[in-house]
């Protein structure tokens, strides 16, 4: 097979593409200058988002794609720095890098619970990563990254309900050149990274990449009592290191070896109160009798959460570790037509280790130490993927066979701290009779209501749990167009998927629970706490209401005995069906559209946390009760779209819109309550809107590029969810039937400018700025008041000089240059948020922030 040697051009690509895929070529060293260059026909451009080489403008299908230069401009590194680009497309993390979230029209596997798959899958050089966050890093010299929206079974090697972000690194080739670039920016950024690639021979050559960044954090800390010595979070210390071989043999057969390492030493994620209720001045009380009048546990009530300060006692110090290898092999078979045969072979191996502050204040109530025996999560992945291509008279077909054996490893463990009893105490009084919760005697109410002294009823090791889980994915899928006529081409993709889990649990409670156990003794422990009660002045006819709320707060999740000892084996096996149909029709030479009717298809899994409710049904209300059956079932999406592509102006300007309708079924959504995640099948949710884009080159300004992207979306829980009163505002979800779903606004865009000018003969200069609006949307998934979000908008810019060869560039950049404030997701303050209904005072709310305002100064140079 021949080698490629990709072609590059001075005008810039760099623009924000919120538009159907485009994959534009690289800047060549002997390019004319910009003044010289007439527009080129973006009508011919080439995307692969059918496994093929096709025109963007006949592919019937909602894909965006951003290409190498359009990457290096916008800064982007990772996925989570490309949702600027993408309309519809959002990315957030929650309490720690590893957990991170996708979501395409507003669809995505909410939580932080990796017993869910992701709704958008990330497939990196052909590769399946199992969950959203082991796709997160320094992706190092890509190619493009390709966004396609809805289900894509039979074209991707795994099932997804929403969409697919498709990563395409750097292959090596033939030519040696070298690439280094050196950044500096605030809150102490440094970055390094270099790349070469050589010919071994003539028919091998090779590419590697490596990087080192760090930066300060731009969260404060205010400690309290410690032991947490880090001031700040939100910090960066990575290492990445990327490798490819290509070996071609002969004409018709070449070969892929990629090996990838990426280590990263952070301390991240803290949170802020947004809204402070009575908890707080508990808190406050608690650590105050430790050191003064002056300490503080969280922020006072008005206190702005931009101020970016951030209260933690604990380290929130993580280690993630990625690596894998992968072969890929394309044979041009002549035996078979002239068909071509695609092997890729993976293994990979992903281990987070995460630090925890489980209350989000500086009091000592509960954490997770960041080492191996109590915070671990491991992914280790085998996959195979065979796809056999061709073509024949007027059909273009697709089959292939998708293999997966995944090995979930995860230890999950709670430490209470030295304030968790005083606090619980005061807590539960307040709740009865806020003025009890003020009394001198306060704090001994748990200690009395189990006859021991106070401070060793709860305190050590509370939950040490152990979860191996065991999946395996078996799939056979096709995709085929049959060019009907001249105009009409004809899609058909089929697939089949079998899924087999296996999830063994081990539960205990190393401290014994002896202040749960205590309360569940028949008879006693409700005349201890009764007599407590009364002690206090709480009126004898309120005893039968009390007592059950304060056993519940007595018997958290982590500190129920009810679970010690337990072990539990789970299994599951899921076989579905799944497809697309699609007609595209091209009108004359500048116009095409389509329509499409898809069926989507995601596994279920099982809840890999503590589980208790009334009945010990995963369904039912809260309570004490173990649930051992944590399943959930598959997640399945109806999904319709009707699109148009048209060329305007010579192939200068291209508008693109799709309508789309999404009906889910059994969606899975993970709500936090406050003391644990609870995933729920919601049986109906549906998503309908516009996705329409813009690329124009104006043949009036040489060098101009503008870009633009607009989404509407209407996305809606349906109006019967199990388990939620309709009537009366009661349970952790009752807001969500008839709602719109969160992280959705109605209206996003995205809108950009590139430009690039000859400052002399042998400089240039090159500018981008675009922005992304986000309308109004509730970021938490119980939909509080309390999580909303208002409309902001962010922009991006960069400024750079340097050689029209392409030899040197000094860039000044920045990211959200206007430090817009913003949410990424709103929570429930944990043992801080009693009841669900709005404005109660004793609520206090949390939020993990957004980047605040990011700039600096790259100086990039090749040969």
């Amino acid at each position: 097979m021949a080698s490629r040697h990709p072609q590059r051009n001075v005008l810039t690509t760099a623009v924000f593409a919120a538009l159907a895929s485009f994959t534009l070529p690289a800047l060549a060293q002997d390019a004319p200058s910009a003044s010289e260059e007439e527009p080129r026909s973006l009508a011919t451009m080439v995307v692969t988002a059918q496994k093929r080489e096709e025109q963007m403008q006949d592919v019937p299908i909602s894909v965006t794609a951003l290409d190498e230069r359009l990457l290096q401009d916008t800064g982007v590194r990772d996925i989570k720095d490309m949702q600027i680009l993408v309309p519809g497309l959002t990315v957030t993390s929650t309490q720690n890098e590893a957990i991170t979230t996708a979501r395409i029209r507003g669809i995505g596997t909410v939580g932080d619970n990796v017993g869910l798959e992701s709704s958008v899958g990330v497939v990196i050089d052909g590769v399946y990563r199992p969950r959203n966050s082991v796709g997160f890093g320094d992706l190092g010299q890509m190619e493009r990254i390709e966004v396609l929206k809805g289900p894509q079974g039979t074209v991707f090697g795994k099932n997804t309900s929403a969409g697919v972000i498709n990563v395409v690194t750097r292959r090596p080739s033939y030519s040696q050149s070298a690439e280094a670039e050196v950044t500096a920016g605030n809150y102490g950024a440094l970055g390094v990274s270099a790349s070469y690639n050589d010919a071994i021979s003539d028919n091998m050559a090779f590419n590697v990449f490596a990087a080192k960044r760090k930066r300060d954090g731009w969260m404060d800390v205010r400690t309290g009592p410690g032991p947490r010595q880090e001031t700040d979070d939100y910090d960066q210390n990575f290492h990445t290191l990327r490798g490819k071989l290509l070996i071609e043999p002969s004409d018709n057969l070449d070969i892929v070896f990629s090996a990838d390492y990426t280590s990263r030493e952070e301390n991240c994620c803290t949170a802020v109160q947004t809204v402070v209720g009575a908890t707080g001045a508990i808190l406050n009380g608690l650590v105050r009798a430790e050191l003064g009048p002056n300490a503080s546990a969280v922020a006072a009530p008005g206190d702005d959460p931009f101020d970016r300060m951030a209260y933690s006692n604990r380290p929130t110090s993580q280690d993630i570790k990625d690596k894998g290898v992968s072969m890929e092999v394309n044979w041009d078979a002549s035996w078979l037509g002239g068909a071509t045969l695609t092997s890729i072979t993976a293994s990979r191996d992903w281990q987070a280790i995460n630090g925890l502050d489980f209350d989000f204040s500086g009091a000592d109530i509960l954490y997770r130490n960041a080492d191996e025996d109590e915070s671990f999560t491991g992914f280790k992945t085998f996959s195979q993927e065979f796809r056999l291509t061709g073509s024949a008279d007027r059909l273009d077909w697709m089959v292939g066979m998708f293999y997966s054996d995944e090995d979930l490893r995860r230890n999950e463990t709670y430490r209470i701290g030295r304030h968790y009893e005083p606090y619980l105490s005061i807590a539960l009084l307040s709740l009865v009779n806020p003025a009890l919760g003020q009394l001198p005697n306060a704090p001994t109410f748990l200690a009395d209501a189990t006859g021991r002294p106070f401070g060793t009823v709860f305190a050590g090791f509370g939950a040490n749990d152990r979860y191996e889980q065991n999946a395996k994915t078996l799939a056979l899928f096709t995709n085929n167009t049959w060019r009907a006529t001249d105009a009409l081409d004809l899609t058909l993709g089929l697939r089949y998927t079998r899924e087999d889990k296996e999830l063994t649990s081990v539960y205990s409670n190393p401290n014994g629970s002896p202040g749960c156990a205590a309360m569940l003794q028949p008879t006693v422990g409700q005349q201890r706490i009764a007599a407590a009660l009364l002690a206090r002045g709480v009126p004898a006819a309120a005893l039968p209401q009390v007592i059950p709320q304060v056993i519940g707060y007595g018997c958290l999740p982590w500190a129920n005995p009810l679970h010690n000892g337990r072990n539990t084996f789970q299994e599951s096996e899921e076989k579905e069906w799944s497809g697309t149909v699609k007609a595209a029709y091209r009108w004359n030479e500048n116009v095409m559209t389509y329509a499409s009717a898809a069926r989507g298809y995601k596994g279920g899994g099982f809840n890999l946390d503590r589980v208790q409710s009334a009945t010990g049904q995963s369904i039912d209300g809260q309570g004490i009760i173990p649930v051992n059956d944590t399943s959930f079932g598959g997640e399945f999406v109806d999904s319709y779209e009707l699109g148009a592509k048209t060329t305007w102006a010579d192939g200068t300007l291209l508008l693109n819109a799709t309508l789309f309708h999404q009906e889910y079924e059994d969606f899975q959504l993970n709500s936090f309550l406050g003391t644990s995640f609870v995933v729920r099948s919601i049986p109906k949710v549906t998503s309908t809107g516009l996705d329409a884009e813009i690329l124009w080159q104006p043949r009036a300004v040489m060098g101009l590029m503008l870009q633009g992207g607009l989404m509407y979306a209407d996305t809606k829980f349906g109006s019967n969810i199990p388990g939620v009163d309709f009537i009366e505002p009661t349970g952790a979800l009752y807001k969500l039937p008839g709602a719109t779903m969160p992280f959705v606004p109605e209206w996003s865009g995205s809108l950009a400018a590139t430009y690039e000018w000859d400052f002399s003969d042998n400089l240039i200069g090159r500018f981008n700025i675009g922005g992304k609006y986000m309308g109004a949307y509730n970021t938490g998934s119980d939909l509080d008041v309390e999580k909303h979000q208002k409309a902001y908008t962010v922009f991006n810019a960069r400024f750079g000089f340097g050689r029209g060869d392409g030899r040197w560039m000094v860039e000044l950049w920045g990211t959200n240059i206007t430090d817009t404030e913003y949410v990424q997701v709103g929570f429930d303050g944990p043992l801080q948020n009693v009841s669900p209904v709005p404005g109660n005072p004793f609520n206090t709310y949390n939020a993990f922030l957004g980047a605040p305002r990011m700039y600096g100064i790259t100086f990039r140079t090749r040969y």
